[in-house]
C-alpha cells in the first residue's frame, strides 16, 4: 500500500456503529489438522503470512467524519486459545492494537477477526495462506513447491471494492432505495445471560446431504434454508404467524465483480415465507430455491450494491460529523435486524493444494450474532455447520438437526458450555 492509512468500506462502518457486548461483530475461521499444533512453528508461519499480506496489520482510528484504518508495525503473536470463538476485538473493553487474533488449541488453528477488517471469504484466504506456511515449516522439504493460486497485488487485496465498482450511471440514488422490508418473526426465546453466545459445530456427510438436496431438485443452501424455516415454524406462537420467517444470506460479491480484496465485499439477500401450517419440506424447499435464484440475478445484485453504496456518496452523508452519524447508523442497523429471523451463510467448499490434504482434517467458521447465525463450510466429505445462538432455548437447533438426521445423514457435534 502506498499510504499508511485508508478509508473503511461502507459495511465496516455499520459494524463499527452496531457492535455491542453480546455481538462484537467478530468472525472465526479455523483449520483442524491431523496432529497437535506446534506453537513455535505457528508463530513463524504467522510472521511470514503478515509480511505477505500486510492488509490486516491495521488499527482503527477515529476521524471527525468517519473512522479510518491505519497501518501498524505491531507484531502479531500466536497464543493458546483462552477466550473462545469470536471474542471482542474492538471497543472499550478491548486492550489490543490489532483487530485480529491467531490462536491454537490442540489440533486447531484459529483466526478471529473483527468484521470491519474483512469478511468470511477474506478471512479464509488468510487462513489458507497461514496453514500452508505452517505446513511448509512443519515438514521442511516436502511442500516447497506447493503454492496457492494467487496473482493479486497488495493494492488488489486492500481495495475498497464497494467504492471501486460503484456505478452511478443511472443517477446518484436509485429510486428503489425507498423500498421497505417487512418486520420478520423473531425467535421468542430468552437470551442467554451475561451476554453469552453458544456455539455448535456440527459435522455432516456432505455427499449424503447433497443427495438429499438433489432429491428435491434444489441447492444445498435452499435445502438448509427451508429446513431452518420449518424448525423455526414449530416454535412460532399463533399470534406471531402473521409475520414472515425471513432467512438472510450473505452473497459474496467477488462472484459478480473481478475483485480480489481481503476486505468486506458482500451484500445480503433475503428469502421470506408466511406459514399457513400445511407446508412440506419439498414444497418449501422448491419455493425457497426459486426465490433465492431470482434474488441472485446479476442485475439485481449489482443494483442492490449500487443502492447501498449511493448513500455513502451523498454530500450530506459525508459532511455530517461522526458523533451524529454513529447513532443514526446504529438505529438503521437495529431496524434492519428486525426484518431478519436468522442468517444462513454458505461459504461453500474450501480448497487446498492436494499435497496438503494428508495433514488437514477440515475447516470450520462462526460469526457472532444477536440472534441466530448458521454457516456452512465443506472440505472433502466433511460439511460443517457453525451455529451461533444468543438464545437459551435450543429447540430450533434440535429440530433442524433432527430433520437433517432423518434424511439419512450421519453427524457428530461439539458445543461450547454456557451459564444458563
Amino acid at each position: 500500500m502506498d499510504e499508511n492509512w485508508y478509508r473503511l468500506d461502507n459495511v465496516a462502518k455499520v459494524f463499527l456503529a452496531a457492535h455491542n457486548k453480546r455481538n462484537p461483530r467478530s468472525i472465526r475461521v479455523s483449520c483442524i489438522l491431523n496432529e497437535p499444533v506446534d506453537a513455535d512453528v505457528l508463530q513463524q508461519a504467522l510472521e511470514i503470512t503478515v509480511k505477505h499480506r500486510p492488509q490486516i496489520q491495521v488499527r482503527i482510528r477515529r476521524g471527525f467524519f468517519w473512522h479510518y484504518l491505519e497501518q501498524t508495525d505491531t507484531a502479531p503473536v500466536a497464543m493458546p486459545e483462552t477466550l473462545g470463538p469470536c471474542p471482542s476485538l474492538y471497543g472499550g473493553s478491548y486492550k489490543g492494537v490489532l483487530h485480529y487474533l491467531v490462536t491454537y488449541y490442540n489440533d486447531r488453528i484459529n483466526i478471529d477477526m473483527f468484521h470491519a477488517i474483512c469478511d468470511g471469504t477474506g478471512a479464509f484466504i488468510l487462513l489458507k495462506l497461514l496453514v500452508l506456511n505452517y505446513l511448509k515449516l512443519r515438514y521442511p522439504g516436502q511442500l516447497n513447491e506447493v503454492s496457492l493460486p494467487d496473482s493479486a497485488s497488495s493494492d488488489d487485496r486492500s481495495q475498497n471494492s464497494y467504492d471501486h465498482f460503484y456505478d452511478d450511471s443511472n443517477g446518484p440514488i436509485p429510486k428503489t432505495i425507498l423500498n421497505k422490508k417487512k418486520r420478520a418473526y423473531r425467535i421468542l426465546s430468552r437470551k442467554l445471560p451475561y451476554n453469552q453466545l453458544q456455539y455448535f459445530e456440527v459435522h455432516l456427510d456432505s455427499a449424503r446431504l447433497l443427495k438429499s438436496a438433489r432429491k428435491l431438485n434444489v441447492s444445498l443452501t435452499s435445502y438448509l434454508g427451508a429446513s431452518l424455516m420449518l424448525a423455526i415454524r414449530a416454535d412460532m406462537p399463533i399470534r406471531q404467524r402473521r409475520r414472515p420467517v425471513t432467512i438472510s444470506m450473505p452473497v459474496n460479491l467477488r462472484k459478480y465483480y473481478p475483485s480480489d480484496t481481503l476486505r468486506n465485499f458482500f451484500n445480503n439477500v433475503d428469502v421470506s415465507h408466511y406459514f399457513d401450517g400445511t407446508e412440506t419440506l419439498e414444497e418449501l424447499a422448491a419455493e425457497f430455491d426459486g426465490k433465492l435464484k431470482s434474488s441472485l440475478k446479476p442485475e439485481l445484485i449489482k443494483e442492490q450494491m449500487n443502492r447501498y453504496q449511493s448513500i455513502e456518496q451523498l454530500f450530506l452523508t459525508r459532511m455530517v460529523p461522526l458523533f451524529i452519524k454513529q447513532p443514526i447508523v446504529r438505529m438503521f442497523s437495529g431496524r434492519e435486524e428486525k426484518t431478519v429471523t436468522a442468517v444462513l451463510s454458505n461459504l461453500g467448499p474450501i480448497d487446498m493444494p492436494p499435497q496438503t490434504q494428508p495433514y488437514i482434517r477440515g475447516f470450520t467458521d462462526f460469526c457472532s450474532t444477536d440472534s441466530m447465525f448458521i454457516t456452512a463450510t465443506s472440505y472433502g466429505d466433511d460439511l460443517v455447520l457453525g451455529i451461533t445462538s444468543a438464545y437459551s432455548g435450543t429447540g430450533v437447533i434440535r429440530r433442524l438437526l433432527s430433520m437433517i438426521n432423518e434424511s439419512g445423514t450421519d453427524m457428530y457435534m461439539y458445543a461450547t458450555e454456557v451459564i444458563r
